[in-house]
């Protein structure tokens, strides 16, 4: 154990948390994104459903450890402490994944914005007003992007680290060394 936590270490931890989490998910994202230029429907569809299968639990796994290594790193941890962790590491990740999705799309080349706009038109039945509407809306795609990228990224960690702050405390509670066989042994109330 370290010592006590407090405001700036809960923010540097929260800030490695961040980094970790965002950086598996723009991997995932370059790897859909590099899929997606094989040309091959079934690899881009199988690529896609792997990586988000990855991307999913592995940010649920990587905000677990993140959040028992601070329980098991300081003392006093409560369960707040590690939900404000879990919360303040989504925030920073979805900073980090929101600001690659706008750039991707920022340098999606022209050709592919048009495809994928005649695409969503043609599966939509969309009137010649709804495209061109549509086809304005394309300069604040990445704005848009962004935006809700970073919200659903918050809105996911918060409900995230909610559960999981709550799982790690009560496994400590209700697993773990005090269960062992030896401890039953030692206890002279339950002979």
């Amino acid at each position: 154990m370290k010592g006590k936590l407090d405001n700036t270490l809960l923010w540097n931890e929260a800030a490695k948390a961040g980094l970790l989490l965002g950086l598996v998910s723009v991997s995932c994202l370059l790897l859909k994104e590099l899929a997606g230029q094989s040309g091959s429907d079934f690899l881009t569809q199988a690529a896609v459903i792997i990586l988000w299968t990855v991307e999913f639990f592995g940010c649920i796994l990587l905000m677990k450890k993140v959040q028992l290594d601070l329980r098991d790193k300081y003392q006093d941890i409560k369960i707040a402490d590690t939900f404000r962790l879990g919360r303040r590491a989504a925030l920073l990740s979805g900073l980090v994944l929101a600001s690659a999705q706008a750039l991707v799309i920022m340098y999606m080349p022209e050709e592919t914005m048009e495809e994928l706009v005649s695409a969503v038109s043609e599966s939509m039945n969309m009137t010649v007003a709804q495209q061109e509407e549509v086809n304005g809306m394309m300069d604040k795609l990445p704005v848009l992007t962004f935006l809700f990228q970073w919200l659903y990224c918050f809105l996911y960690g918060t409900v995230l680290s909610s559960i999981m702050s709550r799982y790690i405390f009560f496994q400590k509670l209700f697993g773990g060394p005090f269960d062992g066989p030896q401890n039953k042994q030692n206890n002279p109330d339950e002979q």
